[in-house]
């Protein structure tokens, strides 16, 4: 079964990757969070160097891509071919609202024989393994059996589906009746990914679907960095060891040349997840997500690490 950790703008960078790699291994596979080249297929340096070998060091990486066309994609796929890269992801599945307003993310799914036009190019032209990432639908599950439909027509490297619609966000229980016929039969590898915050999660997916060839975690694995060791048989998270990996980060992350003031917001972006691993803990949160300066920022989430003990269970919590 393989295990691995979605994209997660703003969170899955290449230090995080790198970091978490080192200190939770358990992960098969990351996916970088996506890129969005332009009509001719460039994207930014910046994006580049997230992808670059020397950034990833014992990282098995697939990059992704935000396109609503051929063209980007197989001008990107090209360029990252050339990074050495033999699989592209294809993003059909991010649900913000300026994404889909553009018609690329789950708003390729509203209109599927302009999705069925940009896969036939790609498909035809792209000498790299394309995998897909997909939601079940855009304004209902019902709409599954088509999209399964249209993916079957390809040689898809894999078929990853975050079992919502476009329309649930991160709020609605994944639809898992709308999900099974994924499996029948299946022509390519199926991926499940949708509220996996726990062992327990994972075994109960893997149990009702045998089937699957891997699962992929998203806000579970944030929250909990040593959840894919826990599915592994491997022990809970310690204060200590989340104390050495919150300090890699931070100091990996300066090192890198950002800005204190920024790295500071940074990784109070991981605290929107990590946070949950400490309830009853309210005002030392509070603490940390109020700070503004770096001294003041360390000394908050030492002072929460000093006297709390992280319960990865408490995570999500429904």
């Amino acid at each position: 079964m393989e295990l691995s950790f979605a994209p997660m703008e703003g969170i899955t960078g290449s230090i995080y990757r790198r970091v978490h790699a080192r200190f939770f291994p358990g992960a098969d596979v990351y996916y970088a969070p996506f890129i969005a080249p332009d009509g001719t297929g460039r994207f930014k340096g910046s994006a580049l160097r997230e992808l670059l070998a020397e950034n990833n060091e014992g990282v098995s990486l697939i990059p992704q891509l935000l396109v609503n066309a051929p063209e980007p994609f197989l001008a990107a796929a090209e360029a990252l071919g050339d990074l050495g890269y033999e699989e592209i992801n294809l993003n059909i599945g991010c649900p913000s609202g300026t994404v889909v307003a553009k018609h690329k993310g789950a708003g390729m799914l509203g209109d599927l024989e302009s999705l069925e036009r940009c896969l036939d190019e790609i498909f035809t032209r792209c000498p790299l393994r394309v995998s897909v990432k997909t939601r079940l639908g855009l304004s209902s599950t019902g709409e599954f059996p088509a999209v399964l439909s249209l993916y079957r027509r390809y040689p898809l490297a894999r078929l990853i589906v975050h079992a919502r619609d476009r329309a649930g966000m991160y709020q609605s229980r994944p639809d898992l009746d709308a999900f099974a016929p994924a499996l029948d039969d299946s022509p390519f590898p199926v991926i499940y990914n949708g509220n996996i915050f726990s062992v327990r999660d994972y075994e109960a997916i893997v149990r009702q679907f045998p089937a699957l060839s891997g699962v992929m975690l998203g806000r579970g694995a944030a929250a909990d960095p040593a959840l894919f060791r826990r599915i592994n048989g491997g022990s809970a998270l310690t204060a200590k060891e989340l104390r050495a990996f919150h300090e890699a980060l931070l100091d990996e992350t300066l090192a890198s040349g950002l800005a204190p003031s920024y790295t500071v917001q940074r990784m109070k972006e991981l605290w929107f997840y990590m946070g949950c691993l400490f309830p009853g803990a309210d005002r030392a949160l509070k603490t940390i997500l109020r700070s503004r300066s770096l001294p003041d920022y360390r000394a908050a989430v030492g002072s929460l690490l000093s006297y709390q003990v992280p319960s990865p269970d408490a995570c999500f919590n429904r």
